[in-house]
This record gives structure tokens, sequence and C-alpha cells, in this order.
């Protein structure tokens, strides 16, 4: 196995989560909720997480294919959508129409669009058609599973994170995060710029 391959991309899936604002978000909408409740949730909200991103990962290239849209073009596309979600990001969330029902929140909106939102969709499908062969695949997937299980921990033990960082802590660790997505997005575009000028 490519040891170095999988670190990178699990390093690239674990930040297009924005796994901080995401445990934000996910403390603010579990707030009246039992510690029992939360960690069920997590478990849920970690699978639908898993389910959608490996189909994205998987039928990349199909998608590309059945729009007539080039690798390179949804780059540019993809880069510039993670780029705003960078920058709401940094900017802050808005909570004022939360839902209340925790129940219902674990696939909507908590794995979508929360967890993967339209940037981070058009960066999984653009990492999962840059994969070549079978075996980069799979080690993909892998470190996809990896990132997705660590976002998972984390919600899990919401409550100690929350108790050990605080709220502030949280909401520096995600702006934090932003500025990480703002520099992979541009990067995304750069690539897709210079292939598609063939610079």
């Amino acid at each position: 196995m490519d040891w170095s391959f999988i670190v990178s991309v699990y390093i690239k899936f674990f930040f297009l989560m924005t796994p901080f604002f995401v445990l934000s978000m996910f403390l603010v909408m579990t707030k009246e909720e039992s510690s029992e409740a939360k960690k069920k949730l997590a478990l849920h909200v970690s699978a639908s997480v898993i389910f959608t991103c490996t189909i994205l990962l998987f039928f990349g290239n199909y998608i590309f294919d059945l729009f007539g849209i080039t690798l390179d073009a949804f780059r540019i596309g993809a880069g510039s959508l993670l780029f705003l979600t960078a920058v709401s990001l940094i900017q802050g969330p808005k909570t004022d129409a939360l839902p209340k029902d925790a129940s219902a929140i674990a696939v909507v909106p908590l794995a979508i669009p929360i967890t993967i939102g339209p940037g981070t969709i058009g960066a999984l499908l653009v990492m999962g058609a840059g994969m070549e062969g079978v075996q980069q695949t799979l080690q993909g997937l892998f470190a996809l599973i990896l990132a997705v299980g660590s976002v998972g921990v984390m919600l899990y033990f919401s409550g100690a994170i929350e108790r050990v960082v605080g709220r502030n802590g949280l909401t520096v660790l995600s702006k934090i995060t932003g500025l990480v997505l703002a520099a992979l997005a541009a990067q995304i575009v750069f690539t897709g710029i210079k292939n598609f000028l063939e610079l």
C-alpha cells in the first residue's frame, strides 16, 4: 500500500469535510439532546456521509462522461464553490433557523449539506476522477473512510471536546479550517486553469 498517498488523501478529505465547523453545528443543533442521543446521531451521520462520499468517489468519471464535462472545467467550478465554502466558514455559521428535532437531521442537514456541501461534492468528484487504477481508487476509499471515521469520532465525543476546547475554541478551529480550504480551493482552480490552457 502507498501510505504516503493514503495519508495525503486522508488529510484532504478530512479538511474537505470542515470537521470543526461540523462539530460546532452538531453541538448547536443537539444542545437539548442527551449524551446517548448525540452518540446515536453521530453514528447515523457518519454512515450517511460514508455512503454519499463513496458514490461520489466511484462515479465521478461517469458523471463527467454523461454531461460531457472535462475534468479541468469541473476543477475550476468545484474549486470556486469550495472557496465560497471557505469564506462562509471564516465568516461564521448562521444558526437562526435550525431544526429542533435532532432525530430528523442526521442526513439533512448534518450529512448534506453541512458535512458534504457543494464545494466538497465537487472536490470529491475531481479527486475521484483523478485517481488512476483500481488499487489507487481503493486506497482513496480507505483514506475517505478513515477521514469520515475521524469526523464521526469527533461527533461521538462532542460533549467531551466541547468541555475541553470550549465554543470559542471550536470557532477558532473552524476559521483555521476555512483558511486551509481556501488554499486547497485555490490549488484546485489553478490546476484546472493550467491544464485547460496547457501551460
